[in-house]
């Protein structure tokens, strides 16, 4: 998988760099700020796009806004985005209409190779990676009226999974359980929230993130 790193930390950029290249990607293009990295993007078409928040040359949600441009022009380049803090309205942005090809992770993930490798494959093969602490938070704001209060608490926990982009095995993992088990509790959040089931993990992994974030 061919990526494009943005980030103005040389140090954190050069520890990314060294992480995907031993994890077997193929990092064709780095970027300091966020206007040399939409040029390279768009000039390299990579699978995905490791971008950092906070760029220059406003240092604010610079990076952030060079990846919403980026998806917007070229749509079949996944965008994980990076911050140092979370900001609810930086994962609604990233989110827009549709979470195919997006991720959204605390810096600290980094840090878990695995974690955050899994998470870059995810995105460029069009599938969603949402910070955990993200998804919580998401649940934990939800309205007093909402759908979610129908879920029982395994549910919760299996759906909280599925947003963060988690597959059905990863899931029973997880939470261990079974596998039927974990398809059970799916069929039943769908039922329950209203939303018809598709027939591949990742469409089902969408509707849950969509749910999430009408919330």
């Amino acid at each position: 998988m061919r990526v494009v790193i943005g980030e103005d930390d040389v140090l954190m950029r050069e520890g990314i760099v060294r992480l995907l290249t031993e994890a077997g990607f193929d990092v064709v293009a780095q970027a300091g700020d966020a206007p040399d990295l939409l040029r390279k993007a768009l000039a390299h078409r990579p699978d995905v796009a490791v971008v950092d928040v906070r760029m220059p040359p406003g240092r604010r949600d610079d990076g952030l806004q060079a990846a919403l441009e980026l998806r917007a022009r070229r749509p079949e380049i996944g965008v994980l985005v990076l911050s140092q803090y979370y900001e609810e309205s930086y994962a609604v942005d990233l989110i827009g209409d549709s979470a195919e090809g997006v991720g959204y992770l605390l810096k600290e993930r980094v840090g878990d190779v695995a974690v955050f490798t899994q998470a870059v494959s995810r995105v460029a093969a069009g599938g969603s990676a949402l910070d955990p602490e993200v998804v919580g938070r998401m649940l934990g704001r939800r309205p007093s009226d909402s759908p979610l209060d129908r879920l029982s608490p395994r549910e919760r926990e299996v759906l909280a999974a599925l947003a963060e982009g988690k597959s059905n095995r990863g899931i029973a993992e997880t939470l261990c359980v079974s596998d039927a088990a974990v398809e059970k509790h799916v069929r039943g959040i769908f039922g329950k929230l209203g939303l018809e089931p598709e027939p591949t993990e990742h469409r089902r992994v969408l509707a849950a993130v969509t749910y999430l974030r009408s919330e």
